[in-house]
């Protein structure tokens, strides 16, 4: 038996760093419902990237396969009243739920954390935002590169020859993803303790600056601001210059 054999995830996330939480969540054995727009489905199912055989043959790019492998899935309309209706249903019926939309959003559907937990006390709820859920950026959106620029990350990385540079892959959109599974597993083992759900909140800008501790802690302890490195990294071994 995996870890998470019997718990049951609805998952509301799109893109990149909310299914690949959910992702991690499914290959330790909970049941993961995705929930898609009715019409159109995650919008990373029609990205560019792939080939076009492999498109016309699957009905996904290539790009979709490794943050929603091992889920079921179904659309809804969220915002009418049969969709919410349905949700309701589920939620009811899960362990958990993830959400990747602006803060606010889900309030605003009539599906929020409050909703939620009043219909089921031991809900674990999960928000992955880029900014976080409150003032002054809490509602707005972003996408992996605008959170390595903004975080400082592309700053570090380059070089004063090239300026900042942008890491290929999207990191922080991946590492946000494993930093939400690692809360929801924590609280799942809190409520076994417990008995109760809690609300979590897990921001891309926060785990981008947990990539960047070092260069943080350089920066609090000594005064100096980080500047560019290239690949070297703060303790200037044993990579530095390779």
């Amino acid at each position: 038996m995996r870890a998470l054999s019997g718990i049951r995830v609805v998952d509301l996330t799109r893109v990149v760093a909310g299914p690949y939480c959910t992702y991690q969540l499914a290959l330790l054995g909970a049941d993961c419902i995705k929930i898609e727009e009715v019409g159109r489905g995650d919008p990373v199912r029609h990205s560019a990237a792939g080939t076009d055989a492999f498109y016309y043959k699957h009905g996904m790019a290539t790009n979709f396969l490794p943050q929603n492998a091992n889920k079921r899935s179904m659309t809804l309309n969220l915002k009418s009243e049969a969709g919410r209706r349905i949700f309701l249903q589920l939620a009811e019926q899960a362990d958990v739920v993830v959400e990747n939309f602006r803060a606010g959003v889900m309030d605003s559907l009539g599906i929020g954390y409050a909703t939620l937990s009043a219909r089921n006390p031991r809900l674990i709820f999960c928000s992955l935002t880029a900014y976080g859920q409150d003032p002054p950026k809490g509602g707005h959106t972003a996408y992996d590169g605008v959170i390595q620029a903004f975080a400082g990350l592309m700053s570090v990385i380059g070089t004063r020859e090239t300026g900042p540079i942008k890491v290929g892959p999207p990191i922080t959109d991946y590492a946000t993803g494993m930093a939400a599974a690692f809360a929801i597993m924590t609280a799942l083992f809190q409520r076994e303790r417990e008995g109760s759900g809690q609300y979590i909140d897990v921001s891309m800008l926060d785990t981008a600056l947990t990539l960047m501790s070092s260069y943080v802690t350089d920066y609090f302890g000594t005064g100096n601001p980080p500047g560019p490195r290239g690949n070297e990294p703060a303790s200037r071994s044993p990579s530095a210059g390779t």
